[in-house]
């Protein structure tokens, strides 16, 4: 579980103080550039993402869409740690996987031309490629999957199960640096989950 930074609120920083800001700052739709943005830390604010993709505040689940879509639009990485920036301040959350949930995703094409299009939880469409990868993660103890795409920089979305189950649907098998790789192919690139020899 990635945790918020620790640090103390030179000024008395909230979810509404940091939505005013972020709206201030919006220009127009999508990610805000936050890259950009370089404010004063401001301490870590009461918030978590949920593994299912769900924000709360205060312990409480945030019900609004268009509250959790602007929050998500001023989101960025640092490190391990995950902080709100807008252009006065910025401010840590947790997030206890990642912050995204990828549902589904449709499939264009098949073989080298295939393209995989995945849908998050909050309507964005993140075509899997060179630059949003997808990876697979194996637990050492259980064998069980974690499987994730990246949606923009170094955020990513957890991918269901159900969508996972359709992934290995269209799998095949490659050779990678020699050796026989389980995967799928999107957008000219192909993504291994695990060796072939470890499905015998």
């Amino acid at each position: 579980m990635a945790k918020p930074m620790r640090g103390q609120f030179p000024v008395k920083v909230t979810a509404d103080t940091i939505a005013s800001s972020a709206n201030a700052a919006a220009k127009g739709r999508g990610p805000a550039p936050v890259h950009l943005w370089n404010p004063p830390h401001c301490g870590d604010l009461d918030m978590r993402i949920a593994r299912d993709g769900t924000w709360y505040y205060q312990g409480s689940p945030i019900n609004r869409p268009a509250m959790v879509r602007l929050f998500l639009n001023i989101l960025r990485k640092d490190g391990d740690n995950y902080v709100l920036v807008t252009p006065v301040e910025k401010v840590g959350i947790t997030v206890e996987d990642v912050p995204f949930v990828a549902e589904d995703f449709e499939v264009s094409s098949r073989g080298a031309d295939q393209t995989l299009t995945f849908e998050t939880h909050v309507g964005d469409n993140v075509i899997a490629g060179p630059d949003n990868p997808i990876r697979v993660e194996i637990d050492p103890e259980s064998a069980e999957p974690s499987p994730y795409v990246t949606v923009r920089a170094n955020l990513e979305a957890r991918i269901t199960r159900k969508a996972f189950y359709r992934l290995v649907e269209l799998a095949e098998h490659q050779e990678v640096d020699g050796e026989s790789q389980f995967g799928v192919m999107s957008s000219g690139v192909f993504f291994p989950f695990l060796p072939s020899s470890a499905l015998r």
